[in-house]
């Protein structure tokens, strides 16, 4: 007899549970469709493609940098070992003698132990929408959150928790439910009818690269792109609002991973909307060449932030 909540291990991170994928570390259950499986194939691709990056940055860097992870050894997928990669920058064996320290853990919160030294997202520990909604508006002077009881007309609810990707418009006043959060709806429709995200990749807190990506109005809220590209962070955001995100990552704790920002249309303000210090990457929409430019100039980047805490 088959039991249907049963997980069967596959291996590592994943298990087969429910007819689908499930991640052992974050508890997200992936159904698998047509999409799915073309993103597995794609990511067969870019892990070969890292294998090539690794043997290029060990002929391009003379001296080999490390970095320590705890408590968690992130799998090539994640964005930070595929920017170390490029960086020519390897996973230590042990915390003493390493270049630096990473905290990683994929969980929405976390309390992470004291990591000697130079250490990169120690304070980046709670990550969660309404932690996230708090600190922006600490930082911009102006909400993302709002009260479903005291709002009317149409609001964005979506789980507290990361990665969940279960938002959805309902219309206030209501409610609210235990674990959700509620937030303002940020209208990203350009004059295509498409809805634009700006995922913003940092290091050292400053945005190095924006990956605009295009999704239908009904699929604003899914892991799903239409298309993506990348662009210079000072062709799509300000200096004032560069200024914004390099207070937000240093509030928030953030020395490595990206942001995905909103831009209104109606006001033209940027809202940062999610916060991702275990993100998976890069882009699957963005061409092959857009993901090795990316990744090559984060992996530089992560380079030099590690060898100036250094200095």
């Amino acid at each position: 007899m088959t039991v249907a909540n049963t997980a069967v291990p596959l291996w590592g991170d994943f298990a087969w549970r429910d007819g689908g994928f499930y991640i052992r570390k974050t508890g997200i259950h992936l159904k698998i469709t047509q999409a799915l499986v073309a993103e597995i194939a794609s990511w067969v691709v870019w892990l070969t493609l890292l294998a090539g990056a690794a043997l290029w940055a060990r002929l391009t860097y003379a001296r080999r940098l490390s970095v320590w992870y705890a408590p968690d050894r992130p799998r090539p997928w994640y964005m930070c070992r595929g920017i170390a990669i490029f960086g020519g920058i390897d996973v230590a064996k042990a915390p003493d003698g390493a270049d630096a320290a990473f905290y990683f853990e994929d969980v929405t919160c976390g309390q992470p132990a004291r990591l000697a030294g130079r250490h990169l997202n120690q304070a980046c520990q709670d990550i969660s929408k309404a932690h996230v909604a708090r600190v922006f508006e600490e930082v911009a002077g102006y909400p993302l959150a709002l009260d479903p009881r005291q709002a009317a007309g149409e609001i964005v609810e979506k789980s507290d928790k990361n990665g969940v990707h279960d938002g959805r418009i309902v219309m206030a006043p209501m409610a609210p439910l235990s674990g959700k959060v509620y937030q303002r709806v940020v209208d990203t429709r350009d004059d295509d009818g498409c809805c634009h995200d700006l995922r913003t990749p940092c290091i050292g807190g400053e945005p190095v690269v924006v990956w605009v990506k295009t999704k239908t109005p009904e699929g604003r809220f899914s892991i799903n792109n239409r298309q993506a590209r990348m662009a210079e962070p000072e062709a799509v955001y300000s200096e004032a609002e560069r200024d914004l995100i390099r207070r937000f990552n240093a509030r928030i704790g953030l020395d490595c991973g990206g942001l995905d920002i909103l831009r209104d249309r109606h006001d033209g303000r940027i809202y940062i909307v999610d916060v991702n210090k275990t993100d998976v990457g890069p882009v699957i929409a963005l061409s092959w060449s857009d993901k090795i430019r990316s990744m090559a100039r984060l992996g530089r980047a992560l380079r030099r932030h590690i060898l100036e805490t250094e200095a």
